[in-house]
């Protein structure tokens, strides 16, 4: 049986040498041992449910997140359970090599057959649904590790056939986790800065390793996203050797305090390891740049149908085929400016498609917000104002409220080029770590007036931020898994609960602009599935947006590159949130007058970050029990 006693760390308040705290670490990772649990020790089938049956089965259910867990030690810290005997993990950065992505894959598969053995009719519903969770995630993830290329996310949204691309790779995430994720109280936390930090050029290396294994297999990114890499990490790079850049100057600027020589600590680190590391990378994309086309989709790479079929299933919990997503994102997106129509006529715009009267909304000097600097200070104002309103009206939405603790962060310069403009999500499970909703601001011409409330009620509060406090209220394995289509459904969700409480009662623009937000996700249903399995080009992408919604196209050619570099994930915002109203109308259909929209908000987000046909069960023991 492996050893799982802590490791034994020195006196916290001695800084600890990033060699001795690599060496120390080495001797602490043998991982969480199942012991007993091997076994199931659960009820025999058609027993009724027992507190020990649910302790055995919470305690197997502890043991497999913290075997995840080792393989991701970053989102430990991000949940603040790096703690205690899992102290070590604050030292250690994910292992990106083609070893590490093994290692993954096997503790997958050892812990999908424990779960598998397992007589869950023995259990209560909450714990039934964390082993339906786990079993969903951890399958399709294998099928996505059978894949001969790419990034699978386990319990996440990313997955990406390319390794290192304009918004994927160790040379955006590490630094982001750094500055924003990792804490820096005291000496001991400075330490695990350096010993990451020390740990990025491996990162780095593992990365490049697998980008030359998929070139070498024949799968080179578009052109036009190798391009947009290429200028990012060139910048990443010339930060880096201005003494070190923003890896440098956000310890040094939390550890003024903290007696140490941590600035010179980590520019040794980045001159002598990160900067190479990082122009081993950046010859890499060079080099590919020249073998690259313009083909923006996967049905012109090899293995991309297969790959594209995946993470379709991946991002929707489905298996629908691409052709019928391209179908309901069409229809969907018609009923959507059917009701935009009126509301467009009613503000004197009569002429011209929906797309055509909404470009010419979006040039409005009314609704634009200043140029520069005085305008994201604005836009970051009026964000404040808007989760301030919104968090006042949760008590209409929700039986049990959650803080919604949200900080409001510009996204870094160097990932503002290839990002979209915001994403956000919870903070750690005890609340010491806030919630983020990311702005991008490379120039406020991405945003509008009447578009940005209904962002704000999608990455924060009612969606990702204010979900995310519930699911960090579950145990730890469902704080860590989390399904795109559930994620992006609820959020989408909260867009409408916003609406729904109030948020443009005596404003119509606004409205329009939460219509053209939901109809732009049935957009990129069309969008996805026509650029990875039509063979549309980049520009037909972008135009279909610009013409049929009226997006504009600074905000559109950003999101277009996203979905050729995370293929099928944009098709999981509209699947989940049709299957969430969807449900809702069942519910209020069989509950009648007991029906309330408290109960049913809240089975929702209590039920946790689900598979869409797990979310059906929850929903239907949710009817159930009221009935009862």
């Amino acid at each position: 049986m492996p050893d799982t006693s802590p490791p034994a760390f020195p006196d916290p308040r001695r800084p600890l040498s990033r060699r001795k705290a690599l060496n120390l670490l080495a001797a602490g990772t043998a991982g969480v041992a199942f012991g007993g649990l091997a076994r199931p020790l659960l009820a025999p089938a058609g027993a009724t449910a027992s507190p020990a049956s649910n302790q055995a089965g919470a305690a197997m259910l502890d043991a497999i997140a913290w075997r995840l867990m080792e393989h991701s030690p970053g989102q430990a810290t991000s949940l603040g359970v790096d703690t205690g005997p899992h102290t070590w993990m604050r030292y250690r950065l994910e292992d990106r090599s083609p070893a590490g992505i093994q290692s993954l894959a096997a503790t997958l598969r050892e812990d999908l057959s424990r779960i598998g053995a397992v007589d869950t009719s023995a259990l209560d519903h909450s714990t039934r649904t964390s082993f339906a969770v786990v079993k969903s995630a951890y399958s399709t993830a294998l099928d996505g590790f059978a894949q001969p290329y790419g990034d699978v996310a386990v319990g996440g949204w990313r997955n990406t056939p390319y390794v290192v691309i304009q918004n994927v790779g160790a040379y955006l995430d590490t630094p982001r986790f750094l500055d924003a994720e990792h804490p820096v109280h005291d000496a001991e936390d400075a330490d695990a800065y350096i010993a990451r930090l020390g740990q990025m050029d491996e990162q780095l290396d593992g990365e490049l390793e697998r980008m030359q294994s998929a070139a070498g297999q024949g799968l080179v990114p578009p052109d036009f996203l190798l391009e947009r890499a290429i200028a990012q990490m060139t910048s990443t790079v010339a930060d880096a050797r201005e003494g070190g850049g923003s890896m440098v100057k956000s310890l040094v600027k939390r550890t003024q305090d903290i007696p140490g020589d941590w600035e010179r600590q980590a520019q040794q680190i980045v001159a002598s390891e990160v900067v190479p590391a990082l122009e081993r990378q950046l010859a890499e994309l060079e080099r590919q740049r020249a073998l690259a086309t313009g083909d923006p989709g996967m049905r012109e790479r090899p293995h991309g149908s297969a790959f594209y079929d995946w993470a379709l299933r991946a991002s929707t919990t489905t298996r629908v085929p691409a052709e019928e997503i391209h179908k309901i994102g069409r229809e969907q997106l018609a009923e959507l400016h059917g009701r935009m129509d009126p509301i467009l006529k009613s503000l004197g715009y009569t002429q011209g498609t929906v797309g055509e009267r909404m470009t010419a909304l979006g040039k409005d000097p009314r609704f634009m917000f200043p140029e520069g600097d005085p305008g994201r200070k604005e836009i970051l104002s009026f964000i404040q104002h808007r989760i301030d309103w919104i968090r006042a009206q949760m008590p209409r939405a929700f039986r049990t409220l959650v803080p919604g603790n949200v900080e409001v962060r510009r996204l870094p310069l160097s990932e503002e080029p290839g990002a979209p403009t915001a994403y956000g999500g919870a903070g750690s499970k005890d609340g010491t770590i806030p919630g983020k909703m990311w702005i991008n601001l490379r120039t406020t011409d991405l945003h509008r007036k009447y578009d940005l409330p209904t962002l704000v009620h999608h990455e924060a509060i009612p969606g990702h931020v204010w979900q995310g406090e519930y699911a960090n209220r579950l145990p730890l394995i469902r704080s860590i898994l989390a399904f795109n289509a559930y994620s992006e459904g609820w959020a989408l969700y909260g867009e409408q609960l916003a609406d729904e409480l109030g948020a443009y009662e005596d404003n119509p623009v606004g409205r329009l602009g939460y219509l053209q937000s939901i109809a732009f996700r049935a957009c990129r249903m069309v969008v996805d599935t026509g650029l990875h399995s039509k063979g549309w080009t980049r520009e037909q992408a972008v135009r279909f947006f610009m013409e049929k919604n009226g997006n504009k196209r600074e905000e559109v050619v950003n999101e277009v590159d996203r979905y050729c570099s995370w293929p099928g994930q944009a098709c999981g915002y509209k699947m989940g949130h049709n299957q969430i109203n969807r449900q809702r109308q069942r519910a209020i259909a069989e509950l009648g007058q007991a029906y309330d929209l408290r109960d049913f908000d809240q089975a929702v987000v209590d039920g946790g970050n689900v598979p869409l046909d797990v979310l059906e069960g929850n929903i239907s023991a949710y009817i159930a029990a009221t009935k009862a």
